[in-house]
């Protein structure tokens, strides 16, 4: 006997206009916005090792929460992107709602506390659109990230400036989105079509898997994503390496590094024991150990996004212009 399901046609959605929001575009930062200095050795070194990368025309692929984008980092990655030094950008499932929300609205986030009680968390009519042009992209043959990007430059929404996924679609880099079924709030709408969400994020993922099996000599950045990114990664890193091992080809020295708040200790680089909590946060088994035990190397960053993305965006701009030959030579072969 089939089981019983929701029957999505009875909710009841209301415009962005009534909601409240607890972002806007006065939170996203100017490039040269002033902020504290981070004094953290690891983070000179994860700038030194983009730069290296860049200049040897190696990929530099940015796996990031939506809390980037929340933070009003938008415009150190669009820069990055701009620039030719991020070439790849994935997000989760979060990412492009925020950032077309964003990029219409000029504001986005909702209390969950707020607005779960009395059942309207996530249930905005003008968000839904999100799942019209998925389902648009899934006819085309597009992944989500491009369908969404397409949608917010081609239609000229009024801030289309910070969209990082705008930027995307504009400049040719792909930013791919990696979704879980139910994690996000456009699942909820009675337009969401989870056939074409798995088929143009799982075009997606073969994005991803591409851009990877080029990683040789390039970096993976891991900003605030504690699961889709490391899980991702590991999977694409898999299928990547399968292909160049059958090539004679391999994919072992190339730099991870991770962003993120949880205090790992000193010694990051060695795998704790299953009784250790440390164990299972994934970006420290997977990103700093386990994908690069074989000739690549790791780096951790403690620190919070508003402080660690743009002192980081501050060093790779400033080295661009100070790699000295000796030093370019010692960057991997891609």
């Amino acid at each position: 006997m089939p089981y019983p399901i929701f029957d999505r046609h009875r909710l009841k959605l209301k415009p962005l206009a009534e909601r409240q929001h607890d972002m806007t575009l006065a939170d996203v930062l100017p490039l040269d916005a002033p902020g504290p200095p981070f004094d953290d050795p690891n983070l000179a070194q994860v700038a030194e090792r983009v730069t290296w990368a860049h200049r040897a025309g190696a990929p530099v692929i940015l796996m990031m929460g939506a809390h980037v984008i929340k933070c009003g980092l938008s415009r150190f990655v669009i820069d990055l992107m701009e620039r030719g030094i991020v070439t790849h950008v994935g997000m989760n499932g979060a990412g492009p709602i925020h950032d077309f929300e964003l990029a219409l609205i000029g504001a986005t986030t909702e209390s969950v506390a707020r607005y779960v009680t009395e059942g309207h968390f996530g249930l905005w009519r003008e968000t839904g659109r999100i799942n019209q042009v998925i389902q648009q992209g899934a006819r085309e043959g597009l992944g989500l990230g491009e369908a969404v990007g397409r949608m917010i430059e081609e239609g000229q929404l009024p801030h289309r400036q910070v969209s990082i996924l705008a930027a995307g679609y504009r400049l040719q880099v792909p930013v791919t989105v990696h979704v879980g079924i139910g994690y996000d709030i456009i699942h909820e709408h009675p337009n969401c079509d989870g056939a074409a969400l798995g088929e143009t994020s799982y075009r997606d993922f073969l994005i991803l898997a591409h851009s990877v099996s080029r990683l040789q000599g390039g970096v993976l950045l891991n900003f605030g994503t504690a699961v889709m990114g490391p899980e991702v990664f590991l999977k694409a890193l898999t299928m990547a390496r399968n292909v160049a091992h059958q090539e004679g080809r391999r994919i072992n020295r190339f730099t991870t590094a991770v962003f993120d708040l949880v205090d790992l200790g000193p010694d990051y680089r060695h795998e704790a024991s299953k009784s250790d909590p440390r164990y299972y946060f994934r970006p420290y088994k997977t990103l700093l150990v386990r994908t690069v035990q074989d000739g690549g190397e790791s780096f951790y960053v403690k620190g919070d996004h508003r402080v660690t993305l743009p002192n980081l965006y501050k060093l790779v701009i400033r080295d661009q212009g100070q790699v000295t030959r000796e030093e370019e030579s010692l960057v991997p072969d891609p």
